[in-house]
């Protein structure tokens, strides 16, 4: 087939013959019929995704390349920060933020073992987990209803002399008060990361200017796992502002180096054998050069493609999912004696990830999932619910070191027991929205 063909020309044509597969087996517009399958969240694609993903294939660059240089750039773009680094996944963009609030170039800033952290306990465990694991200790404080984010009236209650950082994330699309924690932290000089793997495309007004979720802290992070907002299959980044930050990320993402050159470049600085480092010989090889104990977290540029093309489609992806959740909470209002619907936070626009449903005195949370869930409704509880409540918290538990509690979790313990969620993602037509709201709301009648 190839033989009288330039390589451009086969492989125009190998792209033309994929894009002609994915529209024909692929195809995503299939008939609804009442009782089908619902799920929570899903992947929204087309040919686009599938020939940037056969395009970088058929490169054969395989590690980090033209399409992450591009992605970083264009995603940078959209959020309107200066500098955006794409790593394998979300919980590592947690982990990589988290690390860099460790680095000895931050001098007394620096996190260190026994400094303490301000988060909650009714999210996502990566959140924390990059805490527990460079020995900082987090300070769990409680959530509000129908917001399900951080009560900001206990940051000053949480507060220490150990305090360094808060780290929390926008609740399913929902930002939490930024106005409130923002002035908290420029206050008493604390880090701020927003984890914003749930919230992309989420606006917030500050100070009368609309910011999207994630460029108002310290450090941002996403995460573009097929059930988030746009998907690379496994995927995420991690944004800042701040020249200093972003060299610190660069380094812990791309196993510690000094050297800044890109993967294939050499001596772009004309320093790598002319320096001393440590102590090292003079002239050591830049390259091999390690200024903080970091890892690989690099992303494919097989994923970065699949980005891309998602990317293009973004905006209206955030629309969809603002249209399927006014949708389902008008459709719901009819119910509130029994549930508590959810609520943005003041002086924001969400990008809502999915519709958090929180049960009444009297209804059994556990009795409406069952039931929705055979009606083909997929469900999802808050993540982790109460956190300190998993099993990964029995040592420190037992010994009561290594983590402390503001108050007592009440409303993160009620979410823990009542609450619930469906999807929003932008895949969903009004059709299966309204049986969706009709499924939930004879759950609550009848069960």
């Amino acid at each position: 087939m190839f033989e009288n063909m330039t390589e451009q020309q086969a492989k125009e044509k190998i792209l033309a013959m994929v894009g002609k597969y994915c529209n024909i087996y692929h195809n995503q517009n299939k008939e609804f019929k009442e009782g089908q399958r619902i799920p929570y969240a899903s992947r929204v694609y087309d040919q686009t995704e599938m020939t940037n993903l056969v395009d970088s294939a058929l490169e054969f660059w395989l590690t980090s390349g033209r399409y992450t240089d591009k992605f970083e750039k264009e995603f940078g773009e959209y959020l309107g920060v200066r500098f955006c680094s794409l790593v394998n996944s979300g919980s590592s963009a947690n982990l990589l933020a988290f690390m860099t609030l460790t680095s000895p170039l931050l001098g007394d800033r620096a996190v260190q073992r026994g400094d303490e952290v301000i988060t909650v306990a009714a999210g996502f465990p990566t959140t924390v987990t990059p805490m527990i694991q460079y020995g900082a200790i987090p300070v769990f404080v409680d959530v509000t209803i129908p917001q399900y984010n951080i009560d900001v009236n206990m940051l000053e209650e949480a507060l220490s002399t150990r305090t360094k950082a808060v780290m929390i994330a926008h609740t399913l699309g929902n930002p939490f008060d930024l106005g409130a924690v923002k002035a908290f932290c420029d206050k008493q000089s604390l880090w701020l990361i927003e984890d914003n793997c749930d919230a992309l495309g989420s606006v917030y007004t500050l100070n009368g200017k609309e910011k999207l979720t994630g460029t108002i802290g310290d450090i941002g992070t996403s995460s573009f796992y097929p059930p988030h907002h746009m998907t690379m299959g496994e995927g995420g980044a991690v944004y800042t502002d701040s020249p200093l930050l972003n060299k610190i990320i660069r380094s812990f993402r791309d196993w510690g180096r000094d050297c800044v050159c890109p993967s294939g470049k050499d001596n772009l600085c004309g320093h790598r054998f002319d320096r001393k480092y440590g102590e090292l010989p003079l002239g050591y090889d830049h390259k091999y050069v390690y200024s903080h104990f970091g890892y690989n977290l690099k992303a494919t540029d097989m994923q970065a493609a699949i980005g891309c093309a998602q990317l293009n489609k973004f905006p209206s992806f955030v629309k969809r999912r603002r249209h399927n959740f006014d949708r389902l909470r008008l459709a719901l209002a009819s119910i509130e004696d029994k549930v508590i619907l959810p609520e943005p936070c003041v002086n924001s626009n969400p990008s809502w990830f999915g519709f958090l449903i929180t049960c009444k005195e009297g209804l059994d949370r556990n009795k409406v999932v069952q039931y929705v869930e055979n009606k083909g409704v997929q469900t999802r509880m808050l993540f982790a619910g109460n956190l300190v409540k998993h099993p990964c918290f029995d040592e420190m538990r037992k010994t009561g070191e290594g983590y402390r509690v503001v108050g007592d979790l009440t409303v993160t313990d009620q979410i823990t027991n009542d609450t619930f969620w469906i999807g929003v993602y932008p895949g969903l037509t009004d059709e299966k929205i309204d049986y969706m709201a009709k499924t939930i709301i004879l759950a609550c009648k009848e069960v």
